[in-house]
């Protein structure tokens, strides 16, 4: 198996891991709300386990997955790649809570960079993928100046988090199955 191929499977198992690990999270946790609650609040209490060993899966896949791809495609998009995966581990490693702001560092490198990802990626996929992978990181980074600035649109903080992560999410399991399809 080719190195693009084995990060497009990296990138798809860590996102699927995640996001199947983010919903059990949620269902396990009475009370909480996706309009009212971060998506970190899974990562203290009960579901921390769950949420923290699956968030550091998906960085540390992720990350590979940028490492693999280097050389392969542009070096703006593969460190955009790496540094999200990095974040991502960072976020797991320091739950909320934790000290000098380490949660909040992290949770901003993967948001900026999960975003950047989707968007540099634009060049390297076919003209619709591209096109939709550019509008997915452009959405992600849209909602992080407006959820940066506390304008949560009636979608609440929770919301407003989502607003940044699914559509980064949802560009890494269409990338990732466009590179394990073997880029045509």
């Amino acid at each position: 198996m080719d190195r693009v191929r084995l990060a497009g499977y990296l990138v798809s198992l860590g996102t699927m891991q995640f996001i199947i690990s983010m919903v059990i999270s949620e269902a396990l946790s009475p009370g909480y709300s996706v309009h009212s609650n971060y998506i970190s609040d899974l990562g203290v209490g009960a579901t921390a386990p769950i949420f923290n060993s699956s968030i550091i899966i998906l960085g540390a896949l992720v990350a590979t997955a940028g490492a693999l791809l280097l050389g392969a495609m542009r070096r703006p998009f593969t460190v955009a790649v790496i540094l999200a995966g990095v974040g991502a581990i960072g976020v797991g490693l320091f739950p909320e809570g934790s000290p000098h702001g380490l949660h909040t560092i992290f949770s901003l490198v993967t948001f900026l960079f999960g975003g950047l990802a989707a968007l540099f990626s634009y060049g390297a996929q076919p003209r619709g993928l591209g096109a939709a992978s550019a509008v997915l990181g452009a959405a992600a980074l849209a909602s992080l100046v407006l959820y940066a600035g506390q304008y949560y649109m009636g979608l609440g903080p929770g919301g407003m988090e989502r607003m940044i992560v699914y559509p980064v999410l949802l560009w890494a399991l269409a990338f990732g199955g466009y590179l394990v399809g073997g880029r045509r």
